[in-house]
């Protein structure tokens, strides 16, 4: 079984800020940095740093080249990362004293990625093998039936949650991972009855699993740590009670490994608890990618 992360790879510029800024408002930053992230290599990062072999795909300009070096550092292969002549993706992130965040992505590479590069980075890959991927690149759509038509398993998170989602083919996905927004909106998705934002976590959970029967349902939950849904399988996972520095990535980290321990053989209930710690760790540190923990931090 190989795993394919098909996503994101931004350059993050991070502000840190006493309060997310308000429309009409400027907030002055105490801090700045700049370093890797997007949600693809993010994951790719996560499920590196877990053990497990992962393959990255996606699309970056030169000016991305030492993402490349630093992901190649955590044994992620990124021979199926094309580099072209634009702009590499970039997110303005800004993290409040609370370690909460607000954070605008520059699509970059990751709006340049052609059907026929999502075709050719697939034909490596086959039945039972597992593509991961987000909203945060174009073509969405068109890796997920193909890699279905492969006979690959396709986790989806579907984030940044906007109007693209009702082109794509959820029915074919296998494993949705959603926070409670994205949650509650895919629950609405199509004209369904959805659930509010505001609404319990399993509520929320409840309607996703009624509306995708045939998939797994991961709900993030911040402070509440994480839901799994199934068919009749229901099962939470609790966070760790560190102090919170950096929001940013705890969702990518959560996925990452989640998806190493099921594919180590680790059931549902042992993979949550390993996620929500890795997560919980993540966000204790400054940072996306760079703030994942190692397998020996968290096995």
């Amino acid at each position: 079984m190989k795993i394919l992360v098909y996503g994101a790879i931004n350059i993050d510029l991070i502000f840190s800020v006493d309060h997310i800024a308000m429309p009409g408002e400027t907030v002055s930053a105490g801090d700045f940095k700049r370093g890797p992230g997007g949600k693809g290599s993010n994951q790719a990062a996560a499920l590196a740093k877990a053990g497990v072999p992962v393959y990255l795909a996606g699309k970056i300009g030169h000016d991305g080249e030492f993402l490349l070096e630093l992901l190649r550092s955590y044994k992620v292969d990124t021979s199926l990362v094309t580099i072209y002549e634009g702009a590499t993706g970039n997110a303005l992130i800004q993290v409040d004293k609370n370690g909460q965040n607000a954070i605008v992505p520059y699509a970059g590479g990751n709006g340049a990625i052609t059907v026929e590069e999502v075709n050719k980075v697939l034909g490596n890959f086959g039945k039972d093998d597992i593509v991961i991927l987000q909203n945060e690149i174009v073509h969405a759509a068109e890796i997920i039936a193909e890699a279905k038509k492969r006979g690959l398993k396709v986790c989806f998170n579907p984030s940044p949650y906007d109007e693209k989602i009702s082109s794509v083919p959820l029915d074919l996905v296998d494993t949705f991972f959603v926070n409670e927004l994205e949650g509650a909106a895919l629950a609405a998705e199509g004209g369904t009855g959805g659930a509010d934002k505001n609404a319990p976590f399993p509520v929320i959970l409840e309607k996703l699993v009624t509306k995708f029967p045939h998939a797994e349902i991961i709900l993030t939950a911040g402070k509440e740590g994480a839901f799994y849904g199934f068919k009749n399988e229901r099962a939470k996972g609790d966070i760790v009670d560190i102090p919170v520095v950096d929001t940013t990535g705890a969702g990518d980290t959560f996925s990452g490994y989640f998806i190493a321990a099921r594919a180590r053989g680790i059931d549902v209930n042992e993979a949550l608890r390993l996620a929500c710690k890795a997560s919980s760790i993540a966000v204790s540190r400054p940072g996306a990618m760079e703030a994942v923990p190692f397998a020996s931090e968290v096995f």
